[in-house]
């Protein structure tokens, strides 16, 4: 596969970064990712608009343009042949002499086959485990996911599929997605701080507006297990309803309408951007 690293086009094989990058010593860097549909990059300019914002909040100067990105993302699809792809763009804190103080940024953006749920996925839903923690700066998409990669061994102990972070107060998201819940008073419900604003959130709160009340504010536990809907929405995933948390049965563990209905709505979005 082709990638893009600093103004050049390479191979995969060929793509090298030297371990003073801050990335390696540090974890210090950032990344966006999206998908394409038959060649066509999905929601690409709020995944541009997410990505320039966490650079700055990361004090990362980008020297390419919104467009010269674009054309990058192009050229690397035309050079992987790939329909379905998944394209990462990282910048990293660069190469640091003191392993401590931001350089200039390296940019790496890589073109990959991507996986994406199915509608058996949609049907089989999902079992998920809740665990207190908050992310660090959790409106700037980093590379640290320490925590969910911790959390791995307990997932294949539990037999569940992800773990749904909270703190003190509310839940707040999963490690790679955001959470909505579906209240007893049928109000669609998602957390509005103290996480990541996903772009599939962004585009499923749109849909949702025309046929049912949203609300974003916080959730507690303990209506999160009262809720009558509970699903997660991510680029790769789209939209998963969540049929189990610990040992608490959602709703009648099936898929619910309003997930069902924005599931649709969601798929058929997505072929009218095509």
């Amino acid at each position: 596969m082709a990638v893009y690293l600093n103004d050049q086009f390479l191979n995969n094989d060929q793509a090298q970064l030297q371990v003073s990058d801050l990335s390696m010593q540090r974890g210090y860097a950032i990344f966006d990712f999206f998908r394409t549909v038959n060649g066509v990059p999905l929601f690409i300019d709020d995944h541009l608009d997410r990505f320039y914002a966490s650079a700055a909040a990361m004090h990362l100067p980008m020297n390419k343009s919104r467009e010269e990105l674009k054309h990058i993302v192009q050229e690397l699809l035309h050079r992987s042949s790939l329909a379905e792809a998944g394209i990462r763009l990282l910048l990293t804190g660069g190469y640091a002499a003191d392993s401590y103080s931001i350089a200039s940024p390296n940019l790496v953006i890589t073109c990959n086959p991507v996986k994406t749920a199915t509608p058996d996925d949609f049907e089989k839903g999902l079992l998920v485990l809740t665990y207190e923690h908050q992310r660090e700066l959790p409106h700037i998409k980093s590379i640290n996911y320490i925590m969910a990669l911790l959390l791995q061994p307990l997932l294949k102990e539990k037999r569940a599929d992800d773990v749904l972070y909270h703190n003190k107060e509310s839940i707040t998201e999963f490690p790679r997605c955001n959470v909505f819940i579906v209240t007893k008073e049928n109000k669609l419900v998602t957390p509005a701080r103290n996480m990541l604003r996903g772009i599939t959130r962004k585009n499923v709160l749109a849909l949702a507006a025309t046929s049912i009340q949203v609300e974003e504010r916080d959730i507690s536990i303990a209506e999160l297990f009262s809720a009558s809907e509970v699903f997660l929405t991510s680029t790769s995933k789209k939209i998963l309803p969540v049929l189990k948390i610990n040992d608490s049965n959602i709703g009648n563990g099936r898929p619910g309408p309003v997930t069902t209905a924005l599931y649709r709505q969601f798929i058929a979005l997505e072929r009218n951007v095509i």
